[in-house]
């Protein structure tokens, strides 16, 4: 049984979802990909501990309080690819950003199979876990926003929020 519900964000509506265990999302309403995975899972509205405790989360991330990601319990679902790259999302500081090509040589240096940032780009763009697993902080080679399910206007206050001057 999944649990959801609405968190209004400064951003606009976002998706909170869980399981009784763990975070699995957190969308912006019409965001791309929007339940990824959960997609036609029953979804009960019900505020659980889990969603209410991500959504203090998210009350501290948009106060600029710098929340850290390991005060909650997270089970992005996705394929063992997409949960290595969110899972080196999870290690990029509050405030710093990198680059697909960046995370694709890491990819690399881990498995030893290289990796194009393209592909990176894909399973960045799959993050069920908005915000929280920062994939607003990934930017294209040329230090440019680029690539956001929730949109790139979203992307670039979320960076600004962290004191990141970029520009689409």
């Amino acid at each position: 049984m999944y649990y959801k519900m609405i968190y209004e964000s400064p951003l606009g509506p976002m998706i909170l979802a869980a399981s009784d265990t763990a975070l699995v999302g957190a969308w912006f309403e019409g965001q791309k990909y929007c339940y990824g995975s959960l997609q036609g899972e029953v979804m009960r509205d019900e505020e659980t501990p889990i969603l209410r405790k991500a959504a203090r989360w998210l009350d501290d991330y948009f106060a600029g309080r710098m929340p850290a990601i390991m005060t909650l319990p997270l089970a992005p679902q996705g394929s063992d690819f997409r949960r290595l790259v969110w899972y080196l999302l999870c290690q990029i500081p509050y405030g710093q950003t990198t680059t697909y090509g960046d995370l694709a040589k890491q990819i690399e240096e881990r498995t030893g199979k290289a990796m194009s940032a393209q592909a990176i780009g894909g399973a960045v763009g799959h993050n069920p876990i908005s915000i929280i697993i920062p994939c607003h902080r990934v930017l294209g080679a040329n230090g440019r926003a680029t690539g956001y399910a929730g949109g790139i206007d979203k992307k670039i206050a979320l960076l600004h929020l962290e004191g990141i001057a970029v520009k689409a």
